[in-house]
């Protein structure tokens, strides 16, 4: 175990350790550290604890120093900065005719390096760009292209929930999601309706996921027959997830066919088999290769 402090450098962005050494560094004070990419501002969220060191990728760096008062200034100017640097490699873009679209600009808190984010279809080449804005700005350049999910993360929006974003206030990394968790919740499988605001598959699908795994774990098949308890059988034809009941059709004495619904405990059946995560059916398929072709639109 090593001890470490969790610092941000955006303020929905990913935790990374350092080293607090005996600075007494608590959480919310704003720090300067030393990385990949050069001395950095930021803040933190995570105050001492213990983590495995199997979760430090890299070589953990000690914290430089606490932020002072011209540390902040310094961030804000670059702030500043930024803004200004943004329209200026707009009208770049504009005059080489390069087809990217321009997302955010930052300053490393040393000024050693201008990023710029941007998305764009394919591959570009920014060469003469990267050597324009070097002749404007005196520093290094380095031009990042991103992902949908890292753009709408970076601008933010409101969900069809009527929230803000979750990947824009507090998810600091995109978890894995699949369509088959919208099956799983029994969710509408048309991808327009189960997709975010950067036409991917809503990252909040993963939140209840493990609870409706154990609740379906503990009903019985859509079709498969189950004995009733006190006597009887019949083929379920509907489950209630939350409220854990079943739908099954059975035949009265009188030899006419009817809908009851039954407790899940009220029921004797044979239990969940685990499905083989490589297997998957042909409707998922089918709903898959639907979702990537109206990506491959929506980008044209």
């Amino acid at each position: 175990m090593t001890k470490v402090i969790g610092v941000r450098f955006r303020d929905n962005g990913k935790i990374y350790y350092f080293s607090g050494g005996n600075l007494g560094v608590k959480i919310g004070d704003s720090v300067i550290v030393e990385t990949a990419r050069g001395v950095e501002y930021g803040r933190v969220v995570l105050g001492d604890r213990e983590v495995e060191e199997e979760k430090i990728i890299s070589t953990l760096k000690p914290v430089l120093r606490i932020a002072t008062e011209e540390d902040e200034k310094i961030h804000r100017k670059n702030q500043e900065k930024s803004k200004e640097a943004f329209g200026i490699c707009l009208e770049k873009i504009k005059k080489h005719g390069l087809e990217m679209k321009l997302i955010d600009c930052e300053y490393t808190f040393d000024n050693n390096k201008v990023l710029f984010y941007f998305t764009a279809e394919g591959r570009i080449d920014f060469r003469e760009l990267v050597k324009d804005l070097a002749s404007v700005f005196k520093t290094r350049i380095e031009l990042r292209q991103i992902g949908v999910r890292d753009e709408t993360k970076i601008m933010g929006g409101i969900g069809i929930c009527g929230r803000n974003l979750c990947c824009n206030t507090f998810l600091s990394e995109f978890i894995p999601v699949s369509i088959k968790m919208a099956k799983e919740q029994n969710l509408s499988l048309n991808p327009t309706k189960i997709s975010g605001v950067c036409g991917r598959l809503m990252c909040c699908l993963k939140n209840e996921q493990e609870t409706y795994e154990y609740l379906n774990s503990k009903l019985p098949d859509v079709g498969s027959e189950v004995k009733i308890v006190g006597g009887g059988k019949g083929t379920v034809q509907s489950v209630n997830v939350l409220r854990q009941r079943v739908k099954v059709l059975i035949t009265n004495e009188k030899g006419e066919k009817e809908i009851a619904e039954y407790k899940v405990e009220d029921l004797h059946f044979r239990p969940r088999r685990k499905k083989e995560k490589v297997k998957m059916d042909d409707e998922l398929k089918r709903l898959e290769a639907l979702e990537k072709k109206e990506r491959k639109s929506k980008l044209q």
